[in-house]
Protein backbone atom coordinates (compact mmCIF):
# COMPACT_ATOMS: atom_id res chain seq x y z
CA UNK A 1 0.00 0.00 0.00
CA UNK A 2 1.16 3.53 -0.78
CA UNK A 3 2.84 5.02 2.32
CA UNK A 4 0.98 8.33 1.98
CA UNK A 5 -2.34 6.51 1.70
CA UNK A 6 -1.50 4.44 4.80
CA UNK A 7 -0.76 7.61 6.76
CA UNK A 8 -3.95 9.24 5.49
CA UNK A 9 -6.07 6.26 6.64
CA UNK A 10 -4.32 6.19 10.01
CA UNK A 11 -4.95 9.91 10.44
CA UNK A 12 -8.60 9.47 9.48
CA UNK A 13 -9.09 6.76 12.13
CA UNK A 14 -7.32 8.94 14.71
CA UNK A 15 -9.55 11.89 13.82
CA UNK A 16 -12.69 9.76 14.17
CA UNK A 17 -11.51 8.41 17.52
CA UNK A 18 -10.62 11.84 18.87
CA UNK A 19 -13.83 13.37 17.54
CA UNK A 20 -15.82 10.67 19.28
CA UNK A 21 -13.88 11.25 22.48
CA UNK A 22 -14.22 15.00 22.36
CA UNK A 23 -17.99 15.11 22.03
CA UNK A 24 -19.62 12.38 24.13
CA UNK A 25 -22.69 14.48 24.93
CA UNK A 26 -25.83 13.98 22.81
CA UNK A 27 -27.99 17.11 22.57
CA UNK A 28 -31.65 16.45 21.65
CA UNK A 29 -33.24 19.08 19.36
CA UNK A 30 -35.70 20.30 22.02
CA UNK A 31 -32.97 21.52 24.41
CA UNK A 32 -32.83 25.31 24.81
CA UNK A 33 -29.20 26.43 24.54
CA UNK A 34 -27.67 29.89 25.11
CA UNK A 35 -28.59 32.25 22.28
CA UNK A 36 -25.09 33.73 22.17
CA UNK A 37 -23.19 31.34 19.89
CA UNK A 38 -19.81 32.13 21.49
CA UNK A 39 -21.09 31.30 24.99
CA UNK A 40 -22.95 28.23 23.70
CA UNK A 41 -19.92 26.80 21.92
CA UNK A 42 -17.57 27.51 24.82
CA UNK A 43 -19.98 26.05 27.38
CA UNK A 44 -20.65 22.87 25.39
CA UNK A 45 -16.97 22.38 24.64
CA UNK A 46 -16.09 22.77 28.33
CA UNK A 47 -18.88 20.42 29.38
CA UNK A 48 -17.72 17.73 26.96
CA UNK A 49 -14.14 18.05 28.15
CA UNK A 50 -15.30 17.86 31.77
CA UNK A 51 -17.17 14.62 31.02
CA UNK A 52 -14.22 13.10 29.17
CA UNK A 53 -11.92 13.83 32.09
CA UNK A 54 -14.31 12.46 34.73
CA UNK A 55 -12.49 9.11 34.67
CA UNK A 56 -9.22 10.78 35.66
CA UNK A 57 -8.36 11.66 39.29
CA UNK A 58 -10.86 14.31 40.33
CA UNK A 59 -8.21 16.72 41.58
CA UNK A 60 -6.64 16.90 38.10
CA UNK A 61 -9.81 17.97 36.30
CA UNK A 62 -9.15 21.55 35.09
CA UNK A 63 -12.88 22.25 34.84
CA UNK A 64 -13.36 22.19 38.63
CA UNK A 65 -12.46 25.20 40.79
CA UNK A 66 -10.46 24.33 43.87
CA UNK A 67 -13.04 25.59 46.38
CA UNK A 68 -15.68 23.31 44.79
CA UNK A 69 -13.48 20.22 44.62
CA UNK A 70 -14.68 18.23 47.71
CA UNK A 71 -18.39 18.32 46.83
CA UNK A 72 -17.79 17.91 43.10
CA UNK A 73 -15.43 15.00 43.78
CA UNK A 74 -18.23 13.16 45.61
CA UNK A 75 -20.50 13.71 42.60
CA UNK A 76 -17.85 12.69 40.07
CA UNK A 77 -17.23 9.44 41.95
CA UNK A 78 -20.87 8.56 41.24
CA UNK A 79 -20.42 9.39 37.54
CA UNK A 80 -17.32 7.28 36.92
CA UNK A 81 -17.77 4.39 34.47
CA UNK A 82 -21.47 5.18 34.29
CA UNK A 83 -21.47 4.31 30.57
CA UNK A 84 -20.60 0.65 31.25
CA UNK A 85 -23.10 -2.20 31.23
CA UNK A 86 -22.02 -5.54 32.67
CA UNK A 87 -25.32 -7.11 31.61
CA UNK A 88 -24.87 -6.19 27.95
CA UNK A 89 -21.05 -6.44 28.04
CA UNK A 90 -20.61 -3.00 26.54
CA UNK A 91 -18.35 -0.32 28.05
CA UNK A 92 -20.25 2.40 26.15
CA UNK A 93 -23.82 1.10 26.40
CA UNK A 94 -25.21 4.14 28.21
CA UNK A 95 -24.92 7.44 26.32
CA UNK A 96 -24.87 10.90 27.87
CA UNK A 97 -27.88 13.05 26.92
CA UNK A 98 -28.22 16.71 27.81
CA UNK A 99 -31.74 16.92 29.27
CA UNK A 100 -31.79 20.51 30.53
CA UNK A 101 -29.72 23.70 30.49
CA UNK A 102 -31.22 26.59 32.43
CA UNK A 103 -29.57 29.98 32.92
CA UNK A 104 -29.31 31.06 36.56
CA UNK A 105 -28.33 34.44 38.03
CA UNK A 106 -24.72 35.63 37.65
CA UNK A 107 -24.32 33.86 34.28
CA UNK A 108 -24.44 30.43 35.91
CA UNK A 109 -26.24 27.45 34.36
CA UNK A 110 -28.06 24.47 35.81
CA UNK A 111 -27.14 21.49 33.65
CA UNK A 112 -28.84 18.11 33.80
CA UNK A 113 -27.49 15.00 32.09
CA UNK A 114 -29.01 11.55 31.78
CA UNK A 115 -27.24 8.33 30.81
CA UNK A 116 -29.56 6.21 28.67
CA UNK A 117 -29.03 2.93 26.84
CA UNK A 118 -31.22 1.22 24.27
CA UNK A 119 -31.93 -2.50 23.98
CA UNK A 120 -34.55 -4.03 21.68
CA UNK A 121 -36.13 -0.59 21.13
CA UNK A 122 -36.42 -0.08 24.90
CA UNK A 123 -34.75 2.92 26.53
CA UNK A 124 -33.02 2.11 29.82
CA UNK A 125 -32.19 4.93 32.24
CA UNK A 126 -28.94 4.34 34.12
CA UNK A 127 -28.58 7.67 35.95
CA UNK A 128 -29.34 11.39 35.92
CA UNK A 129 -27.07 14.09 37.31
CA UNK A 130 -27.28 17.84 37.97
CA UNK A 131 -24.35 20.23 37.71
CA UNK A 132 -23.89 23.93 38.20
CA UNK A 133 -21.76 25.66 35.58
CA UNK A 134 -19.96 28.86 36.58
CA UNK A 135 -18.13 31.23 34.25
CA UNK A 136 -14.88 32.73 35.48
CA UNK A 137 -12.97 34.81 33.00
CA UNK A 138 -13.10 32.98 29.68
CA UNK A 139 -13.48 29.58 31.36
CA UNK A 140 -16.56 27.59 32.34
CA UNK A 141 -16.28 25.40 35.44
CA UNK A 142 -18.62 22.71 36.80
CA UNK A 143 -19.52 21.79 40.34
CA UNK A 144 -21.97 19.86 42.49
CA UNK A 145 -25.14 21.76 43.47
CA UNK A 146 -24.61 20.73 47.13
CA UNK A 147 -23.70 24.20 48.39
CA UNK A 148 -26.50 25.88 46.46
CA UNK A 149 -29.03 23.30 47.66
CA UNK A 150 -28.09 23.94 51.31
CA UNK A 151 -27.74 27.74 51.31
CA UNK A 152 -30.52 28.10 53.91
CA UNK A 153 -29.07 25.45 56.25
CA UNK A 154 -27.55 26.26 59.63
CA UNK A 155 -24.22 25.00 60.87
CA UNK A 156 -22.53 24.05 64.15
CA UNK A 157 -18.80 23.44 64.71
CA UNK A 158 -17.77 20.44 66.84
CA UNK A 159 -14.02 20.00 67.22
CA UNK A 160 -12.64 19.78 63.64
CA UNK A 161 -16.08 19.16 62.06
CA UNK A 162 -18.60 21.64 60.71
CA UNK A 163 -22.12 20.16 60.77
CA UNK A 164 -24.69 21.52 58.32
CA UNK A 165 -28.34 20.93 59.25
CA UNK A 166 -31.76 22.21 58.24
CA UNK A 167 -33.46 23.45 61.41
CA UNK A 168 -32.74 21.51 64.62
CA UNK A 169 -29.80 19.50 65.94
CA UNK A 170 -29.37 17.43 69.10
CA UNK A 171 -25.98 18.85 70.05
CA UNK A 172 -25.35 16.33 72.85
CA UNK A 173 -25.90 13.35 70.54
CA UNK A 174 -23.86 14.96 67.78
CA UNK A 175 -20.93 15.51 70.15
CA UNK A 176 -21.16 11.91 71.33
CA UNK A 177 -21.22 10.72 67.71
CA UNK A 178 -17.97 12.53 66.92
CA UNK A 179 -16.38 11.26 70.12
CA UNK A 180 -17.01 7.74 68.82
CA UNK A 181 -15.51 8.70 65.46
CA UNK A 182 -12.45 10.12 67.17
CA UNK A 183 -12.07 6.95 69.25
CA UNK A 184 -12.48 4.62 66.26
CA UNK A 185 -10.18 6.65 64.01
CA UNK A 186 -7.43 6.64 66.63
CA UNK A 187 -7.63 2.86 66.81
CA UNK A 188 -7.48 2.66 63.02
CA UNK A 189 -4.64 5.22 62.86
CA UNK A 190 -6.80 7.30 60.51
CA UNK A 191 -5.71 10.93 60.08
CA UNK A 192 -7.76 13.64 61.79
CA UNK A 193 -8.81 16.03 59.01
CA UNK A 194 -11.15 19.04 58.84
CA UNK A 195 -14.59 17.67 58.00
CA UNK A 196 -17.76 19.07 56.41
CA UNK A 197 -20.74 16.97 57.47
CA UNK A 198 -24.24 17.38 55.97
CA UNK A 199 -27.11 15.93 58.05
CA UNK A 200 -29.73 14.46 55.69
CA UNK A 201 -33.01 12.70 56.41
CA UNK A 202 -32.02 9.69 54.30
CA UNK A 203 -29.74 8.60 51.48
CA UNK A 204 -32.11 9.66 48.73
CA UNK A 205 -31.99 13.22 50.05
CA UNK A 206 -28.19 13.03 50.27
CA UNK A 207 -28.03 11.95 46.61
CA UNK A 208 -30.33 14.74 45.48
CA UNK A 209 -28.45 17.44 47.38
CA UNK A 210 -25.14 16.35 45.87
CA UNK A 211 -26.50 16.27 42.31
CA UNK A 212 -27.40 12.60 41.82
CA UNK A 213 -31.02 12.90 40.71
CA UNK A 214 -31.28 9.18 39.97
CA UNK A 215 -28.94 6.20 39.86
CA UNK A 216 -30.23 2.70 39.25
CA UNK A 217 -27.68 1.24 41.69
CA UNK A 218 -29.52 2.91 44.56
CA UNK A 219 -33.10 1.85 43.93
CA UNK A 220 -34.69 1.33 47.34
CA UNK A 221 -31.67 2.52 49.34
CA UNK A 222 -32.70 4.28 52.57
CA UNK A 223 -29.34 4.61 54.36
CA UNK A 224 -25.90 5.32 52.93
CA UNK A 225 -23.37 8.15 52.66
CA UNK A 226 -21.56 10.08 49.97
CA UNK A 227 -17.97 10.93 50.86
CA UNK A 228 -14.86 12.53 49.40
CA UNK A 229 -11.47 13.64 50.66
CA UNK A 230 -9.92 16.56 48.77
CA UNK A 231 -7.88 19.63 49.69
CA UNK A 232 -7.00 17.93 52.98
CA UNK A 233 -10.71 18.09 53.87
CA UNK A 234 -13.24 15.29 54.36
CA UNK A 235 -16.76 15.74 52.98
CA UNK A 236 -19.60 13.54 54.27
CA UNK A 237 -23.13 13.87 52.92
CA UNK A 238 -24.70 11.67 55.54
CA UNK A 239 -27.80 9.68 54.72
CA UNK A 240 -27.32 7.08 57.46
CA UNK A 241 -28.00 9.16 60.58
CA UNK A 242 -31.25 11.05 61.01
CA UNK A 243 -30.97 14.74 60.17
CA UNK A 244 -31.46 16.03 63.72
CA UNK A 245 -29.16 13.50 65.44
CA UNK A 246 -31.96 12.18 67.62
CA UNK A 247 -30.00 8.94 67.82
CA UNK A 248 -27.20 7.01 66.16
CA UNK A 249 -25.85 3.46 66.11
CA UNK A 250 -22.19 3.04 67.21
CA UNK A 251 -22.20 -0.45 65.65
CA UNK A 252 -22.84 0.91 62.16
CA UNK A 253 -20.51 3.81 62.80
CA UNK A 254 -17.63 1.38 63.42
CA UNK A 255 -18.28 -0.25 60.04
CA UNK A 256 -18.30 3.10 58.23
CA UNK A 257 -14.93 4.02 59.78
CA UNK A 258 -13.23 0.63 59.31
CA UNK A 259 -14.29 0.45 55.65
CA UNK A 260 -12.56 3.77 54.99
CA UNK A 261 -9.22 2.44 56.19
CA UNK A 262 -9.25 -1.26 55.24
CA UNK A 263 -10.13 -2.46 51.76
CA UNK A 264 -13.26 -4.60 51.67
CA UNK A 265 -11.24 -7.09 49.59
CA UNK A 266 -9.15 -7.75 52.71
CA UNK A 267 -11.67 -7.19 55.47
CA UNK A 268 -12.99 -10.26 57.31
CA UNK A 269 -16.66 -9.67 58.07
CA UNK A 270 -16.99 -11.87 61.21
CA UNK A 271 -14.02 -10.03 62.75
CA UNK A 272 -15.41 -6.65 61.68
CA UNK A 273 -18.76 -7.56 63.24
CA UNK A 274 -17.01 -8.74 66.40
CA UNK A 275 -15.35 -5.34 66.81
CA UNK A 276 -18.70 -3.64 66.18
CA UNK A 277 -20.29 -5.85 68.90
CA UNK A 278 -17.53 -4.97 71.34
CA UNK A 279 -17.62 -1.20 70.78
CA UNK A 280 -21.21 -0.64 69.71
CA UNK A 281 -23.40 -3.58 70.69
CA UNK A 282 -25.92 -4.69 68.06
CA UNK A 283 -29.55 -4.05 67.10
CA UNK A 284 -29.93 -1.54 69.91
CA UNK A 285 -28.45 -3.88 72.54
CA UNK A 286 -25.35 -2.72 74.40
CA UNK A 287 -22.18 -4.83 74.48
CA UNK A 288 -23.10 -5.90 78.02
CA UNK A 289 -26.54 -7.09 76.87
CA UNK A 290 -25.16 -8.89 73.80
CA UNK A 291 -22.62 -10.70 75.98
CA UNK A 292 -25.23 -11.62 78.61
CA UNK A 293 -27.44 -13.22 75.95
CA UNK A 294 -24.44 -15.24 74.76
CA UNK A 295 -23.67 -16.45 78.29
CA UNK A 296 -27.26 -17.64 78.66
CA UNK A 297 -26.93 -19.55 75.39
CA UNK A 298 -23.59 -21.05 76.48
CA UNK A 299 -24.94 -22.18 79.88
CA UNK A 300 -27.86 -23.87 78.08
CA UNK A 301 -25.44 -25.68 75.75
CA UNK A 302 -22.67 -27.13 77.96
CA UNK A 303 -21.57 -29.53 75.19
CA UNK A 304 -21.48 -26.90 72.46
CA UNK A 305 -19.07 -27.44 69.57
CA UNK A 306 -17.88 -23.86 69.20
CA UNK A 307 -15.86 -24.57 66.07
CA UNK A 308 -18.93 -25.94 64.26
CA UNK A 309 -21.13 -23.15 65.56
CA UNK A 310 -18.53 -20.55 64.49
CA UNK A 311 -18.37 -21.92 60.96
CA UNK A 312 -22.18 -22.09 60.86
CA UNK A 313 -22.49 -18.49 62.11
CA UNK A 314 -25.20 -19.78 64.44
CA UNK A 315 -27.82 -17.32 65.71
CA UNK A 316 -27.60 -17.63 69.49
CA UNK A 317 -30.69 -15.49 70.19
CA UNK A 318 -33.27 -17.47 68.24
CA UNK A 319 -36.21 -16.03 70.18
CA UNK A 320 -35.01 -12.48 69.64
CA UNK A 321 -36.30 -10.10 66.98
CA UNK A 322 -32.87 -9.83 65.33
CA UNK A 323 -30.08 -12.40 64.94
CA UNK A 324 -26.97 -12.40 67.13
CA UNK A 325 -24.24 -14.58 65.69
CA UNK A 326 -21.84 -16.96 67.45
CA UNK A 327 -18.87 -16.10 65.22
CA UNK A 328 -19.35 -12.38 65.83
CA UNK A 329 -19.53 -12.65 69.62
CA UNK A 330 -16.56 -15.06 69.80
CA UNK A 331 -14.51 -12.59 67.79
CA UNK A 332 -15.54 -9.80 70.16
CA UNK A 333 -14.10 -11.83 73.06
CA UNK A 334 -10.96 -12.72 71.09
CA UNK A 335 -10.42 -9.08 70.09
CA UNK A 336 -10.89 -7.84 73.64
CA UNK A 337 -8.03 -10.09 74.80
CA UNK A 338 -5.88 -9.50 71.72
CA UNK A 339 -6.05 -5.71 72.03
CA UNK A 340 -5.18 -5.88 75.75
CA UNK A 341 -2.18 -8.12 75.10
CA UNK A 342 -0.77 -6.85 71.80
CA UNK A 343 -2.51 -3.55 70.99
CA UNK A 344 -4.89 -2.64 68.22
CA UNK A 345 -2.35 -3.16 65.44
CA UNK A 346 -2.75 -6.90 66.07
CA UNK A 347 -6.53 -6.52 65.86
CA UNK A 348 -6.14 -4.81 62.47
CA UNK A 349 -3.99 -7.71 61.27
CA UNK A 350 -6.74 -10.18 62.19
CA UNK A 351 -9.38 -7.89 60.66
CA UNK A 352 -7.38 -7.79 57.40
CA UNK A 353 -6.97 -11.56 57.03
CA UNK A 354 -9.27 -11.64 53.98
CA UNK A 355 -12.92 -12.17 53.13
CA UNK A 356 -14.72 -15.02 54.83
CA UNK A 357 -14.10 -18.26 52.96
CA UNK A 358 -15.33 -21.83 53.27
CA UNK A 359 -14.09 -23.32 56.52
CA UNK A 360 -12.68 -19.92 57.54
CA UNK A 361 -9.17 -21.20 56.75
CA UNK A 362 -7.63 -17.74 56.31
CA UNK A 363 -9.16 -16.61 59.60
CA UNK A 364 -7.80 -19.57 61.56
CA UNK A 365 -4.32 -19.10 60.11
CA UNK A 366 -4.29 -15.48 61.27
CA UNK A 367 -5.88 -16.40 64.62
CA UNK A 368 -3.19 -18.98 65.36
CA UNK A 369 -0.40 -16.58 64.39
CA UNK A 370 -1.74 -13.77 66.59
CA UNK A 371 -3.19 -15.64 69.58
CA UNK A 372 -1.89 -19.20 69.45
CA UNK A 373 -5.48 -20.50 69.24
CA UNK A 374 -5.80 -23.40 66.80
CA UNK A 375 -8.73 -25.31 65.42
CA UNK A 376 -7.74 -28.20 67.68
CA UNK A 377 -8.07 -26.19 70.91
CA UNK A 378 -10.67 -23.67 69.70
CA UNK A 379 -13.47 -25.21 71.76
CA UNK A 380 -11.43 -25.13 74.95
CA UNK A 381 -10.21 -21.56 74.38
CA UNK A 382 -13.71 -20.26 73.71
CA UNK A 383 -14.94 -21.75 77.00
CA UNK A 384 -12.02 -20.00 78.73
CA UNK A 385 -13.05 -16.68 77.16
CA UNK A 386 -16.65 -17.15 78.28
CA UNK A 387 -15.64 -17.98 81.87
CA UNK A 388 -13.34 -14.97 82.19
CA UNK A 389 -15.92 -12.43 80.93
Amino acid sequence: MNRNLTLLIAFAFLFIRLSGQSYPLIIPPNIVLPSDSTIKNKLLHSLNEFLILKEKPNSTNPYIQNEDLPATSALLDEMKEIEKSGKYKDDHFYKAYLTNMTQLPDSNYLIQISYIGNHNDTSLLRASFSLISKKSGAQFYFNSPLKQNTLSWKFETIDHTRLYFKTKLNIANAKNYFKYIDRFDKKLSAPKLPTEFYCCDNFQEALHLAGVDYKSDYNGYVQNNLTATENNTVLIVNGSTNAEFKSFDPHDLWHSRSHKVISTTLLNRPVDEGIAYLYGGSWGYSWKQVLEKFKIFASSNPNADWLALYNESKNYDEKGKYPLNVDFIINALVIQNLENEKGFSAVIELLSCGKKEKGNENYFRALEKLTGITKADFNEKVWDLIKTN
